[in-house]
């Protein structure tokens, strides 16, 4: 019989709904069973396409004697990380405080207060290399919680007292200068793989935010080496087993320092941003892989993750089954050299295990590999290439398919919308705009309600019951800019400053200016979660600064410049420190030292020479620039206030820091200006 988790919207708490374990979700009745039972809470915190949260699913939460013991002792608690990521949060940061380190699943054991007194991740069903058992874990709390209560009681308040006292030092109330941001290139120079490009050891997670704080420093400063470290990152990347060298997008993060054997979950945000990366590389390198690369990322998320209702899914699975009815990590994309043949025929087998690297010991498990493009020299027949790998995707897809998770995150479906808008924009594919308006249409029409407030999930049109939290306004405001300047259309302007009002009001400390990741009116957790770092996506910090320094370059909203330069201040702290963990941050930081630009287009819309200038604009690799175009004095858009055509002819403006160049109806004179 299902459990409270059957009427959810997560598909990772409907996995669990037919568990034999009681669930709860994350709700205030959960705690209050808690207080009237006087039994502690049980909080499992997890996603849908982590491999090790299905692992002890199985393991311990579908076992009917686990679920006894747990259903007899326990209120038990399940959170999606992505529904809910303060919650996640707030106990991510007690478990690493604790234990010195974090990963999904957690567990997490609190009082009915939600005070956490006992932590771990994984555990598993018998005791294992050091670990205990899952059943000797939750016998040793019920022992606790039933003989030294008053003991626990003390622990739980020194943590919650402990986490409070972590209030995080706002930093510098100056702006980060060319000091910090050349500090910040040295301390990434310091981390660097120049054997196989990308940051420190395994694992290794594609580092999205600072190759793109690499690509604005080289644009500002003709920094070269930064350059390169973006440019062979990304290669190394696009040639390794991270990519998906059949059906394109990345995988979450490679096992190995060489990007050879990847965690195979694909995320909506990495290939968001990767998309994004690959573009903004080709736009200032002319490079092909990246031009490939970016578009092949993009179609992927448009073919594998858009929705019925037009947003973007969340994300695929890991694991698949094998064929042979048992779920395996990695088996929709591994190959043997049987396997190959089997497709090919012996010669083009041939051919393809030499092109993308698949050998008889095999790179992965069981003597199975994963495609890579091991070589960057040599010539090879691309015909003959192209046909093998439209043989080998047609089947792979007769394979039992990884699984999805159809919940629309707000923040991730705002960053694919300005990685589709760009791309689509850069490229000429329109199929690939409407994409990203199909994507911000859905935002606005479920997401946010009648007072510009976001939602943070929604699933089959169903919008979920959790609040939003600063990094969905900051990327869905992201996402919107981004169409603004591709577009034209000044409705994406207006609700981004919906938008980015409520970041000022709701999430911004009115003293210090800093900034908090849930509302100031959100559900009290047992502290209030602010972390400016940014780790797989940019933080709700990062993101507002650099969302409203846009929207500010934009309209000249003086509150949203103000706010954007105060929230910088953690970068001069962090940047020099802990560059890879502050990526976004830096490249705001970039689009502040620049200006950031402000490129008005005007003349009509059908005319070449303005869509010729439009693209120049769009195609300026200054950092953090901002795009307006439409008709001569059009009200569409604030930049085109007072803006009159030259000669009668399509014009540009370019201005910076209050001062404007002299207008131009020369597309390479806009290029010149808008370049170092």
């Amino acid at each position: 019989m299902p459990n409270r988790l059957a009427h959810e919207t997560s598909p990772y708490l409907l996995q669990h709904a037919d568990n034999p374990v009681d669930w709860w979700p994350w709700s205030a009745d959960a705690f209050e069973e808690a207080r009237k039972s006087g039994k502690p809470v049980l909080l499992s915190v997890g996603y849908s396409s982590c491999h090790w949260c299905h692992v002890m699913a199985h393991e311990s939460f579908e076992d009917q004697e686990t679920a006894d013991y747990l259903n007899a002792h326990f209120v038990s608690v399940k959170v999606d990380r992505e529904e809910r990521p303060d919650v996640d949060a707030v106990y991510m940061e007690a478990v690493q405080a604790a234990t010195g380190q974090g990963g999904w699943p957690m567990t997490v054991f609190l009082t009915p207060d939600a005070e956490p007194f006992y932590f771990g991740t994984y555990f598993p069903p018998v005791p294992r290399q050091g670990m205990p058992s899952f059943r000797q874990v939750l016998e040793g709390v019920h022992s606790a919680w039933t003989d030294r209560r008053d003991e626990v009681a003390e622990v739980a308040e020194k943590i919650v007292r402990d986490l409070a006292g972590r209030e995080i030092a706002f930093g510098d109330t100056q702006v980060p200068g060319e000091e910090d941001l050349a500090g910040a290139l040295l301390g990434l120079t310091r981390d660097y793989d120049a054997g196989h490009g990308g940051f420190g050891g395994a694992p290794k997670f594609p580092p999205s935010m600072a190759i793109e704080f690499l690509l604005r420093h080289h644009a500002r400063t003709g920094a070269e080496g930064a350059l390169q470290m973006a440019a062979d990152t990304c290669e190394r990347m696009a040639r390794g087993g991270i990519y998906d060298q059949l059906g394109g997008g990345f995988a979450r993060y490679s096992v190995d320092r060489e990007w050879v054997v990847p965690h195979f979950e694909k995320m909506l945000y990495d290939n968001a941003l990767l998309c994004r990366v690959y573009a903004h590389l080709w736009r200032a390198t002319g490079s092909d892989l990246a031009r490939r690369v970016a578009l092949e990322t993009a179609d992927f998320m448009v073919r594998e993750l858009r929705t019925n209702e037009g947003g973007f899914a969340s994300a695929l699975d890991a694991d698949s089954d094998d064929g042979n009815g048992k779920h395996v990590e990695g088996a929709y994309y591994v190959w043997t050299p049987g396997q190959l043949r089997e497709v090919l025929g012996e010669q083009d087998a041939e051919l393809a295990a030499d092109h993308f690297g698949v050998t008889e010991e095999g790179t992965f498990e069981e003597g199975a590999s994963v495609l890579q493009l091991p070589q960057s020299e040599g010539v090879f027949d691309a015909e003959r290439i192209a046909s093998i790998r439209a043989r080998l995707l047609e089947a792979r897809g007769e394979r039992p398919a990884p699984g999805r998770d159809d919940k629309v995150v707000a923040a991730w479906n705002g960053l694919a919308v300005a990685a589709l808008a760009e791309t689509g924009a850069y490229f000429d594919r329109p199929d690939l705009i409407e994409a990203a308006l199909g994507a911000a249409d859905l935002l606005v029409r479920l997401h946010l309600d009648e007072h510009a407030r976001l939602a943070r999930t929604s699933k089959d049109g169903r919008v979920g019951a959790n609040a939003g939290v600063l990094e969905d306004y900051a990327d869905v405001s992201e996402g919107f800019l981004a169409l603004a300047s591709v577009t034209g259309e000044g409705v994406w302007l207006e609700f981004a400053g919906f938008l980015l009002d409520h970041v000022l009001v709701q999430f911004t400390d009115e003293e210090s200016g800093t900034l908090y990741d849930t509302a100031a009116d959100a559900e009290k957790l047992i502290r209030r979660p602010q972390d400016p770092t940014d780790n797989a996506t940019p933080s709700g910090w990062s993101a507002a600064a650099g969302a409203l320094l846009s929207y500010a370059a934009q309209t000249g909203a003086e509150p949203h410049r103000a706010a954007a330069e105060r929230a910088l201040g953690v970068v001069k702290a962090l940047g020099p420190r802990a560059p890879r963990f502050i990526g976004w941050g830096l490249a705001t930081a970039e689009a502040l030292l620049d200006g950031p630009r402000e490129v008005a287009v005007v003349g009509p819309a059908d005319d070449p020479a303005t869509k010729e200038l439009h693209r120049a604009a769009l195609l300026a690799t200054a950092p953090g620039a901002v795009v307006a175009v439409g008709a001569p004095d059009s009200d569409e858009l604030p930049l085109l206030a007072e803006r009159l055509l030259v000669s009668g002819e399509p014009t540009a403006y370019v201005c910076r820091n209050f001062t404007c160049d002299a207008p131009t109806t020369d597309v390479d004179r806009l290029r010149e200006a808008l370049g170092r």
